[in-house]
């Protein structure tokens, strides 16, 4: 049922949350028990314990103990309904474009108010974050380590609604963009330093609590279009999507490359 393993926490909570889409689950269905969330997963009690808390923060599931319990589908809010509607946009190449636009535009809010509201713990997870970042040894772990890092910051914000958009984008992301293309998976070492750097400056920026150093840091992860620099996500889509919808995505043939 779950990708084994989904990586970290938030993504485990992703992975349910779209299953309770497509499987049509309704308010008070069960989705599983710990014990078959911990079997399916190969996580062990601290990992599942806390994918269930950020699901029961986002209002997606309740969490029932005893015999009986385990993951139930909550009463969908205004919020979780956003979500959930972002996940029926229809797929396709414009589709991760604007994606990636509309994601950009909120980044700056993200990142400033998760410096502004971070705590020990939140550092913490960053940084964990960052470290799978560092040992990953392909271009998929290392985008996968990528997403967490960026939906790890964005569960900071007190901005549900802004949070909610943020990560559905990235999910949409995440989802159709490394399919947009599977024969293109290259990408050279020094590039993956390079991007790994400009996200341990977003985390140390986030730790400064710094506003104006969140927001350089933030111009750096987007990239620079007009040197033809590409952040992670826009490198991975093929250039026939790169130059759909939004004019900071159109680049020359010459720069189709991936991070």
């Amino acid at each position: 049922m779950f990708s084994r393993p989904p990586g970290l926490p938030q993504n485990l909570a992703s992975e349910i949350e779209a299953l309770i889409g497509t499987r049509g689950l309704q308010p008070g269905d069960r989705i599983a028990t710990m014990e078959e969330l911990r079997t399916q997963t190969g996580y062990g009690r601290g990992t599942i314990g806390e994918t269930c808390r950020l699901l029961s923060e986002r209002g997606i599931v309740d969490v029932r103990p005893g015999r009986g319990g385990g993951l139930f589908v909550a009463a969908a809010g205004p919020v979780v309904r956003l979500r959930q509607t972002l996940l029926t946009v229809p797929q396709g190449a414009g589709t991760v474009a604007h994606a990636i636009a509309v994601r950009d535009a909120l980044e700056e809010l993200i990142a400033v108010e998760a410096a502004l509201h971070r705590t020990d713990r939140d550092l913490r997870d960053l940084d964990v974050c960052l470290d799978a970042m560092r040992r990953s040894d392909d271009l998929e772990s290392f985008l996968q380590s990528n997403w967490s890092l960026h939906e790890r910051i964005a569960d900071i914000t007190p901005n549900e609604i802004a949070r909610a958009v943020y990560v559905s984008l990235i999910r949409t992301i995440a989802e159709l963009s490394v399919r947009a293309d599977p024969e293109r998976s290259s990408t050279s070492d020094g590039y993956l330093v390079e991007r790994l750097a400009v996200h341990e400056e977003l985390v140390e920026a986030i730790r400064s609590r710094d506003e104006d150093r969140v927001r350089a840091a933030v111009v750096a992860h987007r990239g620079d279009a007009s040197s033809g620099s590409l952040n992670e996500d826009q490198e991975e889509l093929p250039a026939t999507v790169r130059a759909h919808g939004s004019s900071r995505l159109v680049f020359a043939e010459a720069h189709d490359v991936r991070p």
